[in-house]
């Protein structure tokens, strides 16, 4: 059967809509875009046309819309940008449930003299915003705090973060790369010197992403050689991913306008509804006052993650776990453990994470079969004490 696919904040289905609009810049318009000839510059065309559509969905001007291979590319490219920009200073900020594309990047940093602040969260993923604005000082080179947790779905209050960080001539980052098409998103209504967005989490291709920077932000590039970007991301474009995520931000941009937004929240909450009323010991990770639509994070008390959803595949459901067991480490993600999630529950925690192509019919298969996984498997385990139910 097809698989039910609830695995969205890893990666998207690529929509059918941006297929078609990238298609004809792998056969017929193949032209380099940089070429001085018409076959090309139709295609030069084409990225233009694209920079303003995605500037438009997040409110910018098209001139401040660099296009780059991902958003783990784009955060770097800021981050070392920011710190290029200020030599002098030689302190950031981060929060402790960063995506690793920020994580890695500042713990290497820390390893090259600089002093890194990670600001903590409460159990409900909340960020310590007095911690944050505490530990801000002259020396401070950059803040890069996410808008969206890729595994709670928990939202920072990012316009607030970024207003009081500018007052203290500090830049902003945020790594935003959840947030488009599920939140609105206004760089002239907020003072975000730059954003990272990433193409394979709205529907376009993976291999293309996007780094807002605004206007008067002093920015060094981090890859050069060529005159690209206005100079600001060398190489050769790669223009049919580009051209799709034009297209995919356009279909972002319908979906906050056409109630898209709200039948996800709403197929959320029923998956989530279901799952806590049919299963005992289970709990959402996070707030469920400030969060994404699409995503929820449960945690199945006395079983492992990874044995979860290797039962889950087994009846067609795709889903990812908080725990880091998938990837070989017996340590729980270390969003889970910021937030201080119990040991019994942090590695049998489970994130669903929903699309505008999943249906009702999805979400109560999943529920349906979604209780005799856990109970199997907590029938196995040494640590499931039958009166707990």
């Amino acid at each position: 059967m097809k698989p039910i696919y609830v695995d969205n904040n890893a990666t998207t289905m690529v929509a059918p809509q941006v297929v078609a609009a990238m298609t004809p810049y792998f056969t017929e318009l193949y032209g380099n875009p940089s070429s001085m000839h018409s076959f090309g510059g139709q295609v030069g065309g084409a990225i233009e046309e694209a920079r303003a559509k995605v500037a438009s969905l997040i409110n910018a001007s098209a001139s401040e819309i660099v296009f780059t291979s991902c958003g783990t590319e784009s955060d770097s490219t800021a981050i070392k940008a920011a710190l290029a920009a200020n030599p002098d200073k030689r302190h950031i900020v981060t929060s402790r449930v960063e995506h690793p594309a920020i994580k890695n990047l500042y713990e290497q940093l820390s390893t090259q003299g600089y002093r890194t602040t990670y600001v903590p969260v409460n159990a409900q993923g909340e960020l310590d915003l007095d911690y944050l604005y505490d530990n801000l000082t002259d020396g401070t080179a950059v803040v890069s705090i996410m808008w969206a947790n890729n595994e709670t779905g928990v939202v920072f209050p990012v316009e607030e973060i970024a207003a009081e960080v500018r007052k203290r001539g500090i830049v902003f980052h945020s790594d935003s790369v959840q947030v488009p098409g599920k939140l609105t998103i206004d760089v002239q209504a907020d003072p975000y010197d730059m954003l990272s967005l990433s193409g394979h989490k709205l529907h376009a291709p993976k291999g293309v992403g996007v780094l807002y920077i605004r206007k008067g932000t002093r920015f060094s590039p981090f890859m050069v050689g060529g005159h690209q970007e206005g100079g600001r991301r060398g190489g050769t474009e790669n223009v049919a991913s580009i051209v799709g995520l034009g297209a995919a931000a356009d279909l972002a941009g319908e979906h906050l306008a056409d109630g898209s937004v709200a039948r996800l929240a709403a197929l959320r909450d029923r998956l989530e509804a279901g799952l806590l009323e049919s299963v005992p010991r289970a709990m959402v990770n996070g707030t469920v006052d400030s969060r994404l639509p699409n995503t929820t994070s449960i945690s199945f008390e006395y079983v492992e993650g990874e044995a979860i959803l290797l039962m889950m595949d087994q009846l067609g459901i795709c889903a990812s776990s908080g725990s880091a067991c998938t990837s070989g480490s017996l340590e729980p993600s270390h969003v889970l453990r910021a937030m201080g999630v119990p040991f019994t529950a942090a590695h049998g925690s489970i994130r669903f994470s929903l699309s505008t192509y999943n249906t009702e019919e999805e979400v109560d298969y999943i529920v349906e079969n979604m209780p005799p996984v856990i109970a199997r498997l907590r029938e196995l385990s040494p640590f499931w004490e039958k009166e707990a139910v």
